[in-house]
Protein backbone atom coordinates (compact mmCIF):
# COMPACT_ATOMS: atom_id res chain seq x y z
CA UNK A 1 0.00 0.00 0.00
CA UNK A 2 2.58 2.39 0.50
CA UNK A 3 4.84 1.23 -2.22
CA UNK A 4 1.54 2.38 -4.41
CA UNK A 5 1.40 5.54 -2.14
CA UNK A 6 4.79 6.83 -3.11
CA UNK A 7 4.16 6.14 -6.78
CA UNK A 8 1.63 8.67 -6.97
CA UNK A 9 3.51 10.97 -4.71
CA UNK A 10 6.83 10.47 -5.03
CA UNK A 11 8.30 13.90 -3.60
CA UNK A 12 6.55 12.30 -0.29
CA UNK A 13 9.94 9.52 -0.51
CA UNK A 14 12.20 11.19 1.93
CA UNK A 15 9.47 12.44 4.53
CA UNK A 16 8.80 9.09 4.88
CA UNK A 17 12.05 6.99 4.81
CA UNK A 18 12.23 7.28 8.56
CA UNK A 19 8.78 5.51 9.35
CA UNK A 20 9.63 3.14 5.98
CA UNK A 21 13.09 2.19 7.69
CA UNK A 22 11.47 1.55 10.68
CA UNK A 23 8.54 -0.53 9.44
CA UNK A 24 11.35 -2.82 7.52
CA UNK A 25 12.22 -3.68 10.90
CA UNK A 26 8.85 -6.05 11.13
CA UNK A 27 7.48 -4.93 14.49
CA UNK A 28 3.74 -5.17 15.55
CA UNK A 29 3.17 -1.47 14.19
CA UNK A 30 -0.74 -2.10 14.51
CA UNK A 31 -0.09 -2.21 18.64
CA UNK A 32 -0.41 1.07 20.29
CA UNK A 33 2.17 -0.12 22.67
CA UNK A 34 4.79 -0.30 19.90
CA UNK A 35 7.48 2.61 20.27
CA UNK A 36 9.18 4.59 18.97
CA UNK A 37 6.49 4.22 16.00
CA UNK A 38 3.20 2.87 15.75
CA UNK A 39 0.06 2.79 12.80
CA UNK A 40 -2.73 5.30 13.17
CA UNK A 41 -5.46 5.82 10.59
CA UNK A 42 -7.66 9.10 9.71
CA UNK A 43 -10.64 9.77 7.70
CA UNK A 44 -11.46 12.85 5.90
CA UNK A 45 -14.94 12.66 5.21
CA UNK A 46 -16.32 15.27 2.26
CA UNK A 47 -20.12 15.80 2.35
CA UNK A 48 -21.83 16.92 -0.63
CA UNK A 49 -18.24 18.22 -2.25
CA UNK A 50 -18.72 21.61 -0.04
CA UNK A 51 -17.74 20.65 3.11
CA UNK A 52 -15.29 18.54 5.19
CA UNK A 53 -15.72 16.75 8.73
CA UNK A 54 -13.51 17.60 11.37
CA UNK A 55 -13.33 17.12 15.27
CA UNK A 56 -11.61 19.14 18.21
CA UNK A 57 -8.87 16.31 19.37
CA UNK A 58 -9.36 16.77 23.08
CA UNK A 59 -6.22 15.73 23.81
CA UNK A 60 -4.24 17.88 21.95
CA UNK A 61 -6.27 20.54 21.86
CA UNK A 62 -6.52 20.10 17.93
CA UNK A 63 -8.75 20.84 15.25
CA UNK A 64 -8.61 17.81 12.59
CA UNK A 65 -9.94 15.02 10.86
CA UNK A 66 -10.91 11.94 13.05
CA UNK A 67 -8.58 9.25 13.55
CA UNK A 68 -7.04 7.29 15.52
CA UNK A 69 -5.26 3.58 17.15
CA UNK A 70 -5.73 0.85 15.22
CA UNK A 71 -7.81 -2.15 17.32
CA UNK A 72 -7.21 -6.06 17.18
CA UNK A 73 -10.57 -6.25 15.26
CA UNK A 74 -9.46 -4.25 12.38
CA UNK A 75 -8.77 -6.20 9.04
CA UNK A 76 -7.57 -3.08 7.04
CA UNK A 77 -6.30 0.38 7.31
CA UNK A 78 -9.44 1.71 5.67
CA UNK A 79 -11.52 -0.13 7.92
CA UNK A 80 -9.82 1.62 10.79
CA UNK A 81 -9.90 4.42 9.38
CA UNK A 82 -14.33 4.11 9.07
CA UNK A 83 -14.60 2.74 12.33
CA UNK A 84 -12.44 5.64 14.01
CA UNK A 85 -14.85 8.18 11.73
CA UNK A 86 -17.95 6.50 13.34
CA UNK A 87 -16.59 5.78 16.55
CA UNK A 88 -15.73 9.60 17.01
CA UNK A 89 -18.50 11.17 15.62
CA UNK A 90 -21.53 8.82 15.40
CA UNK A 91 -21.45 9.46 11.72
CA UNK A 92 -23.53 6.33 9.83
CA UNK A 93 -21.05 4.58 8.30
CA UNK A 94 -23.80 3.20 5.62
CA UNK A 95 -24.20 6.84 4.56
CA UNK A 96 -20.02 6.75 3.98
CA UNK A 97 -17.84 5.42 0.57
CA UNK A 98 -14.39 5.61 0.30
CA UNK A 99 -12.92 7.39 -2.65
CA UNK A 100 -9.94 5.39 -2.94
CA UNK A 101 -8.67 1.95 -1.68
CA UNK A 102 -5.32 3.98 -1.36
CA UNK A 103 -4.88 7.07 1.04
CA UNK A 104 -5.56 10.26 0.28
CA UNK A 105 -2.41 11.10 2.59
CA UNK A 106 0.40 9.25 5.06
CA UNK A 107 2.00 11.33 7.65
CA UNK A 108 4.38 10.57 9.99
CA UNK A 109 4.34 12.89 13.79
CA UNK A 110 5.90 13.76 16.68
CA UNK A 111 3.47 12.57 19.77
CA UNK A 112 4.41 14.04 22.87
CA UNK A 113 4.38 11.98 26.43
CA UNK A 114 1.12 11.02 27.59
CA UNK A 115 2.43 9.87 31.01
CA UNK A 116 -1.04 9.35 32.50
CA UNK A 117 -1.21 6.62 29.27
CA UNK A 118 2.16 5.46 30.45
CA UNK A 119 3.18 6.65 27.06
CA UNK A 120 6.69 7.88 25.64
CA UNK A 121 7.22 10.54 23.23
CA UNK A 122 6.94 8.62 20.10
CA UNK A 123 5.75 9.09 16.37
CA UNK A 124 2.24 8.49 14.59
CA UNK A 125 2.59 7.06 10.96
CA UNK A 126 -0.72 8.31 10.06
CA UNK A 127 -2.09 6.52 7.28
CA UNK A 128 -5.86 8.54 5.98
CA UNK A 129 -8.25 8.08 3.25
CA UNK A 130 -10.90 10.13 1.81
CA UNK A 131 -14.80 9.34 2.18
CA UNK A 132 -17.70 11.21 0.43
CA UNK A 133 -21.37 11.30 1.57
CA UNK A 134 -24.58 12.70 0.30
CA UNK A 135 -25.75 14.07 4.04
CA UNK A 136 -24.53 12.00 6.57
CA UNK A 137 -24.84 13.94 9.98
CA UNK A 138 -22.67 14.15 13.23
CA UNK A 139 -24.85 12.47 15.91
CA UNK A 140 -23.44 11.56 19.48
CA UNK A 141 -19.57 12.64 19.62
CA UNK A 142 -17.22 10.44 21.67
CA UNK A 143 -16.84 12.93 24.36
CA UNK A 144 -14.05 10.73 25.89
CA UNK A 145 -11.93 11.99 22.85
CA UNK A 146 -13.23 14.08 21.40
CA UNK A 147 -14.53 17.49 22.07
CA UNK A 148 -16.78 18.77 19.18
CA UNK A 149 -17.27 17.89 15.58
CA UNK A 150 -18.37 20.41 13.00
CA UNK A 151 -18.35 20.58 9.21
CA UNK A 152 -16.03 23.04 7.70
CA UNK A 153 -15.82 24.74 4.69
CA UNK A 154 -13.27 23.46 2.41
CA UNK A 155 -11.20 26.58 2.00
CA UNK A 156 -11.60 26.96 5.76
CA UNK A 157 -10.85 23.42 6.72
CA UNK A 158 -7.82 23.49 4.41
CA UNK A 159 -6.27 26.40 6.17
CA UNK A 160 -6.80 24.40 9.95
CA UNK A 161 -5.58 20.87 8.86
CA UNK A 162 -3.69 21.81 5.23
CA UNK A 163 -2.69 20.17 2.02
CA UNK A 164 -5.06 16.81 2.93
CA UNK A 165 -7.99 18.16 2.71
CA UNK A 166 -7.32 19.20 -1.73
CA UNK A 167 -6.20 15.48 -1.84
CA UNK A 168 -9.67 14.42 0.38
CA UNK A 169 -12.12 16.35 -2.12
CA UNK A 170 -10.11 16.34 -5.73
CA UNK A 171 -8.71 13.00 -5.20
CA UNK A 172 -5.13 11.94 -5.23
CA UNK A 173 -3.55 14.50 -7.38
CA UNK A 174 0.37 14.08 -8.12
Amino acid sequence: MLAAYLERFPREAGQLAEPLRLLAEGQRFASRRTFPMHVTAGALLVRGGTEILLIEHRAYGLTLQPGGHLEPTDATLLGAALRELSEETGIDPGQVVPASTLPAYVEFGRVPARPAKDEPEHFHLDIGYAFATAGAEIERIQESEVAGAAWYPLEEAERLVGHRIARAVGGPAP
